[in-house]
């Protein structure tokens, strides 16, 4: 019964606490809302469109026109026209557009005449997704036009189109886009940045908190709320965390799933829980990074490159078989990671618990790592000694 008493107590103190420093709202609420809207606005289209391509045509020819016309009206692409490569030279090392095609003197000649001619491509590799698409975009053109004056030939060779077809593409592809068939880069980078958003903020609001016990000499009383234990301690700042989080992380949830209507293929209920295992399992390493570092400034210098890293370890924007088999391994200490793969699983796949009952006890096992400072914040707690900066 004491054991609860001091849990509420401490409960109670933590509600005045956040009552009386607007800190703890703002570097939560606002800032996984601000982020929000900006990868919900920004990706709203789903993927670029009106991306800037200059063309130079030396051939002025109708098939030339023609490429240039359908290749405007491809939702990526903005054609401009120049007169001269050097003038689009410029406009790209300008950072105005983001390729260039140069179409070759005599192309429609060379066509007609079944010869190769040879169309350049400029791409700017520095924009990695515009450049992508514009040369996906250029290509595809380039296949279409090519076909097209292929089968106008063999008509006039008395071909019917079966055997044309047969003759320009031999082989028919059929594509899937499991999980994305609209290739919609919303939902693609909005499903991860937004919750990884939600799991930086809450690591670093939880060093802050434990870090201010130290700086601002709040520690003692708190073990004295709990009697002394640093387990009772820590549960009772945390409820407030964990409850706050846990419906922050269920908004975004629904936000994603239910508002802009994500693809999500399993059972929106299995990923309230993988949300809760990130809350708890962040809250485990801010737990433990403080119990390393009792040093808030430190501290939180530690949290955010631990928290920005997983960014970039997670796997969603480089496949971890790709990775160097040493950061495969390191990946497994972002909690980000396993809250992806339980969304693979559930939201791509739909396979339910048999394919996401790994990623539970990787969770689990981050509950464990607190154990392995937690004396050392209790002493620091206690006596306060440590480097005060």
């Amino acid at each position: 019964m004491n054991c609860l008493q001091n849990i509420l107590a401490v409960f109670r103190r933590e509600r005045i606490i956040w009552a009386k420093r607007p800190i703890y709202f703002v570097g939560s609420v606002l800032i996984v809302a601000f982020c929000s809207v900006f990868y919900l606005t920004f990706l709203q289209s789903g993927v670029p469109t009106g991306l800037p391509i200059g063309v130079v045509d030396n051939d002025h020819s109708s098939l030339s026109r023609n490429f240039i016309s359908q290749l405007d009206a491809t939702p990526a692409a903005e054609v401009r026209i120049f007169d001269t490569y050097p003038e689009a030279r410029v406009e790209m090392q300008r950072g105005r557009i983001t390729s260039i095609c140069v179409i070759p003197e005599g192309m429609y000649r060379d066509v007609s005449a079944q010869k190769q001619p040879e169309m350049t491509f400029y791409i700017n590799g520095l924009y990695f997704m515009g450049g992508s698409l514009a040369y996906s975009d250029l290509l595809t053109m380039i296949n279409l036009t090519s076909g097209a004056v292929q089968r106008q030939v063999l008509r006039m060779k008395g071909m019917n189109d079966a055997q044309i077809m047969g003759m320009i593409k031999p082989v028919e592809l059929d594509t899937h886009m499991i999980g994305n068939s609209t290739m919609n880069y919303g939902a693609y980078l909005g499903s991860m940045m937004i919750p990884g958003v939600l799991e930086m903020v809450m690591v670093v609001l939880i060093v802050y908190s434990l870090g201010t016990e130290l700086k601002y000499g709040g520690s003692r009383r708190l073990m004295e709320l709990s009697g002394g234990s640093i387990g009772v301690a820590l549960l009772g700042k945390l409820i407030l965390y964990t409850i706050f989080f846990f419906l922050l992380g269920v908004t975004i949830e629904m936000l994603l799933y239910s508002w802009c209507h994500y693809p999500f293929a399993g059972s929106v209920w299995y990923m309230f829980l993988d949300v809760f295992l990130l809350v708890l399992a962040s809250e485990a390493m801010g737990i433990t990074i403080i119990s390393f570092c009792p040093v808030l400034r430190f501290a939180l210098s530690v949290s955010s490159l631990y928290t920005v890293l997983a960014f970039s370890l997670t796997g969603f924007t480089l496949p971890l078989e790709a990775m160097p088999e040493a950061f495969q391994y390191v990946s497994a200490i972002f909690p980000l990671k396993h809250y992806y793969q339980f969304f693979v699983q559930e939201g791509i796949f739909g396979t339910g618990f048999t394919g996401w009952w790994q990623e539970v006890c990787h969770f689990l096992i981050f509950l464990i790592f607190p154990m392995l400072g937690i004396h050392r914040l209790k002493h620091a707690y206690i006596y306060q000694d440590y480097e005060q900066i």
